[in-house]
Parts: structure tokens; C-alpha cells; sequence
């Protein structure tokens, strides 16, 4: 493992890891789970194979026992998201994998160390995200604040134009 990938690693275990402690999920690094109500929620981090950054993974599983094709039972307190075929991957800023890896949470894309904060508190924000789909299996973005209205006839014209440009 790089020294990159540990402070990461490190970050999420500080920061991220126990908000799911919060939420009742039990595992350990990269694997946890909640089982609750006959319903089993999975979450695994996925590092890039070649290195700086991690997508997340997220499933649900719904029996009381896991079978593989080949026959093999995996007891629930051992089944990961990796294990379904059937999963969501949560990403920062976007709801799909728009660019390849580069949509990944990317800590290779600073030299401050503060990347590496920003990243797990960026991962706990993007839980309500994951809560969603642990319980609707469906996954959508947040709403977020609306835009304040601009009352147009008072405005200059470059206010109209930072408006819709969306600057601030």
C-alpha cells in the first residue's frame, strides 16, 4: 500500500467510520454491514488499483442466508457488497461515473494534506445518498437549497449575467 492510500485509509477510520458506528453498522475496514429487520445493508470502499482515489459500494440483501453459485453460504456477518451482483457505487460530486475513475473520491489530485479531511467528511456527507438507497433501493441526488429568486427589473445587467452564469 502507498503512504497516500494509509493517510487515507487512516481519514475514513477517523472521520467516516464512526458515523456509520453511529448508524449501527458493524465490520471492519474495508467491509461493514447492518443487519437489521431481515435486511442486510452493505457498504465497501474500493480503491483504485492504480492508486489515489476510492469509489463506494453499497448494497442490500434481503434473505437470511447467502449462497453463491457455486454453492458456498456466506453468513450475513461476513457478506459484503462485493459479494452481490447487484450494487450502487457512490461517488463525490455526481450520481454516475461520468469520467472513468477520475469521478472517484481522487486524493491524488492535491498535495495538501487537507485532501484527505475533506474526502471522509465528503464521504459522510453522501450518506443521506446511501440511506436512501439502503431503503427505497433507488438512488437519487439530495435536493439541495433553491437559488434565490433575482427580481430582474431592478437588477444591473451584469447581476443578470453573474444569475444565470451562476458566479457568485
Amino acid at each position: 500500500m502507498s503512504k497516500e492510500r494509509d493517510k487515507m485509509i487512516k481519514y475514513l477510520k477517523e472521520i467516516t467510520i464512526p458515523e456509520l458506528r453511529n448508524r449501527n453498522f458493524k465490520g471492519s475496514f474495508p467491509h461493514f454491514r447492518k443487519i437489521e429487520n431481515g435486511k442486510t445493508n452493505l457498504l465497501t470502499f474500493q480503491f483504485d488499483r492504480n492508486g489515489g482515489g476510492f469509489v463506494i459500494e453499497i448494497a442490500n440483501f434481503n434473505k437470511s442466508e447467502f449462497k453463491t453459485h457455486w454453492g458456498k453460504i456466506i453468513p450475513l456477518n461476513k457478506l459484503t457488497a462485493h459479494d452481490l451482483n447487484e450494487r450502487q457505487r457512490i461517488y463525490p460530486n455526481t450520481l454516475t461515473e461520468k469520467h472513468g475513475t477520475d469521478s472517484w473520491f481522487r486524493y491524488d489530485k492535491s498535495k495538501l494534506d487537507k485532501v484527505y479531511i475533506t474526502l471522509a467528511q465528503k464521504v459522510v456527507e453522501r450518506i443521506p445518498i446511501m440511506e436512501q438507497y439502503w431503503t427505497e433501493n433507488k438512488v437519487t441526488e439530495i435536493e439541495k437549497e433553491p437559488e434565490p429568486v433575482t427580481n430582474y427589473r431592478h437588477s444591473s445587467l451584469w447581476q443578470r449575467i453573474k444569475s444565470i452564469l451562476k458566479f457568485k
